[in-house]
């Protein structure tokens, strides 16, 4: 079994190399992105296997089906970079729909302390041997609104999260779940609301920009807009205007719109062309990480080891149950 592996990075090797070897699984490892440009890498194998920012549109997947490959095997759970209406029919997709529910959970979280306790700018700071207190005023946690918009596994255990703190919980999801401490409210109303915002739903094109320029009149005043889950739930455009504006009164996003060409690469040697994440990055209110809420060590082993189980899976049966299909759009 032969699987040409894109956008492959360190610790992927870590944690992939041995599983394949003891799986009797030859990988490729390549550190380009897949793409219509790159998807001829994948000539000669059985299959492939593709993070968050590759891009599998109908022409990488024509392509894909024109070499013999029948399954795409995601290393993620989100699926929004695959044309899957296309692939129906064509391409087997597969995901890792639950790898670690507490890393990016606990990274939300992490990101909304550091931002409102200043702990960032404390850091840089104390380094100088500045220890002065001026303009590092916070503020309690405790007896504060959050609103969850995506109650999944990450969502729920961000809401458990939350309650250890003493907050009040709404939440907005399609399919509501009988959760205690939580009270479900429409959309609307959980924007209207909430000191704090935190997204954890999938990205389709009905939750597409649901942080927006229509949108941001409603939020409440000082909102903190928080963002682990797909760049394209947040416009970056109105999120700025959010934030010049006084309305957004902080923003802690790990994922970005338009990072597909950014994220996970170092580009500290170049000038940034992309105004917007310039802008948003020179805010002092705003924090951004790299698309690394998943990176544990505990996350990384269940995505080596579901991803090569999916695998082996459909090789040995033709059948895998963490098939994607368009009834999860």
């Amino acid at each position: 079994m032969k699987i040409a592996f894109f956008d492959t990075k360190p610790y992927d090797l870590t944690y992939f190399e041995p599983m394949a070897e003891e799986a009797g699984i030859e990988f490729s490892f390549y550190e380009t992105k897949l793409n219509e440009r790159t998807v001829s890498l994948a000539r000669g194998c059985d299959g492939v296997c593709a993070f968050v920012n590759d891009t599998v549109n109908a022409a990488v997947i024509d392509a894909l089906v024109d070499m013999g490959i029948r399954i795409l095997a995601l290393r993620c759970a989100g699926f929004n970079n695959v044309d899957m209406r296309h692939a129906k029919g064509k391409l087997t997709v597969v995901r890792v729909p639950a790898y670690s529910p507490y890393a990016v959970a606990e990274h939300a979280m992490a990101l909304l302390l550091t931002s409102i306790r200043r702990i960032h700018k404390a850091y840089i700071r104390t380094r100088d041997y500045n220890f002065s207190l001026n303009n590092m005023v916070g503020f309690d946690l405790h007896g504060k609104t959050v609103g969850i918009v995506g109650t999944g596994k990450i969502g729920r255990v961000f809401a458990d999260i939350c309650k250890g703190f003493g907050m009040k919980i709404l939440a907005y999801d399609k399919y509501p779940s009988a959760l205690d401490g939580v009270t479900y409210v429409t959309l609307d109303r959980l924007l209207r609301e909430s000191d704090i915002i935190s997204l954890h739903c999938p990205l389709t094109e009905e939750s597409r920009h649901l942080i927006g320029h229509e949108t941001l009149p409603i939020l409440k005043k000082g909102v903190v807009i928080i963002n682990t889950s797909r760049g394209g739930l947040i416009n970056a455009e109105a999120l700025l205007e959010g934030i010049k504006s006084r309305r957004i009164g902080a923003a802690c996003l790990d994922v970005y719109e338009e990072e597909g060409d950014l994220f996970y690469e170092d580009n500290s040697g170049h000038i940034l062309e992309d105004d917007v994440l310039a802008r948003l990055i020179s805010m002092p209110n705003v924090i951004v990480t790299s698309h690394q809420a998943f990176l544990t060590s505990d996350a990384l082993y269940n995505i080596a080891e579901t991803t090569v189980g999916n695998l082996m899976a459909f090789f040995e049966t033709g059948k895998c149950e963490n098939e994607v299909l368009l009834s999860h759009l």
